[in-house]
């Protein structure tokens, strides 16, 4: 099964791609999609549009997950990643795609053990996860990677408790 997790954003949108075989978690791709903050944000979000079809056009994932929007304190940004959040989810939706949505706190703590994880944990735990040579960079991209191998831990714990 290849996973797909997204890290959203406005100017950059991380994402991860994994391949989940006999319980083990594989890396396929990482990265992010930056756009220019002197771009409008209609064509902002449409270059999130055009790079994730891109991404997904590749790798062809069997599910998606997404990072939920926390609260931020910040208005103006918390804006910007609600509208990063929903271009994403509509591209998502004309493919066909069930869109899987993981708080952060559930990220870190199906990566880490622990739901408050420092950004460092997080990194160090993909790392070994998925037996990479170096911490994932940058954060978002990171960020994406844990949402993937959340939603992997979470299928694979669906699947134990079914009758």
């Amino acid at each position: 099964m290849i996973i797909l997790g997204i890290d959203p954003g406005t100017a950059t949108t991380g994402f991860g791609v994994i391949k989940v075989e006999n319980g083990d978690a594989r890396l396929l791709d990482y990265g992010c999609i930056e756009t220019s903050k002197n771009e409008q944000l209609a064509k902002r979000l449409n270059q999130i549009g055009k790079d994730l079809e891109e991404i997904i056009e590749m790798w062809h994932p069997d599910n998606i997950a997404i990072e939920e929007l926390f609260f931020s304190k910040n208005v103006k940004t918390a804006l910007h990643v609600a509208h990063a959040r929903g271009a994403i989810m509509q591209k998502l939706s004309d493919h066909g795609y069930e869109i899987n949505e993981y708080k952060p706190q559930q990220i870190k703590e199906a990566v880490s053990g622990y739901g408050k994880a420092e950004k460092k944990q997080v990194q160090k735990m993909v790392q070994l996860i998925l037996k990479m040579n170096e911490l994932p960079k940058p954060d978002d991209a990171a960020d994406a990677l844990a949402t993937a191998i959340c939603h992997a831990q979470h299928m694979k714990m669906a699947h134990l408790t079914r009758p």
